[in-house]
């Protein structure tokens, strides 16, 4: 009876140690994720510090936890010739999302699309890695979809930040690497012996002694200069001009210039109205002329004729008086004698 009682405790000490188990396992996964919904990503870089229950978070806040880590290659490789290939040499990682704390979302594809992307990240103080959805340039990281069927909706992935800078670092050290530094150093050797060889003894250093003659001079010239005689000859300068300024026989002077200045312009511009009517006249002269020469040329012709018609009679009176009065006797034969 003792026996029993003993195993009958300890049948209820077990019971009883299983459901409260069972009733923690419950509290911290089924019971806080039971609106989650199953992701997975795939990431090319190292997970160091990333375990399963680690969080995952959208800016800061944490809506899930890890499910699962493994390769790709483990999970969806279907034989040797996938190590070959870069894709199935990735890290997946599944993680569990209550979907209650983010509220209403868009479908998965309009959001992967608007940049919706995943990134590993380590906690400052613990070095604790987490996984951090965010919204990035998708133009920047386009979704990549991978040659398997997931088994959990996709999120493509984006690198961390530390592989960011440490693939810059990378790509900064690369371009140095191609700089040819012992040539620029060379070059830097030459140049410093070309300046020290100009300044001690080439044309900049006899352009510096040049100027440094100049300021010299100049320095010179003006200590044998009276300065101060010199200023108060302009300061009485500057006075008897504006003495001369305000002389009121100066200013008639000016205001009679001008007023002759306006009777010059007035009498210019009169004297440009005349000789535009003498132009005008000159033209009109000049049309007149060409038109009584036109006129008078018949005349002058005919008064030519006349002339010469005068003067044939003038001859013929001259040669015989009388032909004014009688026509003249007739002339002789030939060979005849006179009487």
């Amino acid at each position: 009876m003792d026996a029993n009682s003993v195993f009958l405790r300890v049948g209820a000490l077990i019971a009883m140690g299983a459901a409260l188990l069972l009733g923690i396992v419950w509290f911290l996964g089924g019971d806080r994720f039971r609106h989650g919904q199953i992701f997975e990503s795939y990431f090319h870089e190292s997970v160091q510090g990333l375990d399963v229950g680690a969080p995952v978070k959208y800016r800061g806040v944490t809506i899930g936890r890890v499910t699962a880590i493994g390769l790709v290659s483990a999970e969806y490789g279907t034989g040797p010739q996938d190590v070959d290939r870069s894709v199935y040499r990735q890290v997946f990682v599944r993680y569990l999302v209550d979907t209650a704390k983010i509220g209403k979302m868009p479908p998965l594809a309009k959001a992967i699309a608007l940049g919706l992307r995943a990134r590993v990240a380590s906690q400052v103080l613990t070095g604790v890695g987490v996984v951090e959805l965010d919204f990035v340039n998708p133009e920047a990281y386009p979704a990549i979809p991978p040659p398997w069927t997931p088994r959990a909706d996709y999120i493509p992935s984006v690198p961390s930040t530390f592989t960011q800078v440490q693939d810059a670092a990378q790509a900064l050290l690369a371009k140095f690497d191609k700089v040819d530094v012992d040539g620029i150093s060379r070059a830097l050797l030459i140049l410093i012996d070309t300046l020290q060889t100009e300044l001690g003894s080439g044309d900049v250093h006899r352009t510096l002694a040049a100027a440094q003659a100049l300021l010299d001079t100049s320095r010179a010239q003006v200590q044998q200069a009276d300065l101060p005689g010199l200023s108060a000859e302009l300061r009485r300068t500057a006075a008897s001009l504006r003495a001369v300024a305000q002389d009121p026989a100066l200013r008639r002077t000016l205001a009679n210039s001008a007023t002759a200045s306006a009777r010059l312009v007035a009498l210019s511009r009169q004297m440009s109205a005349l000789v535009a009517s003498l132009q005008a006249a000159v033209a009109a002269a000049s049309s007149g002329t060409v038109s009584l020469q036109a006129r008078l040329d018949p005349i002058l012709r005919d008064l030519r004729a006349t002339s010469g018609n005068l003067r044939a009679m003038t001859d013929t009176l001259r040669q015989y008086p009388a032909a004014i009065l009688a026509a003249p006797p007739p002339r002789a034969p030939a060979g005849a004698s006179g009487r």
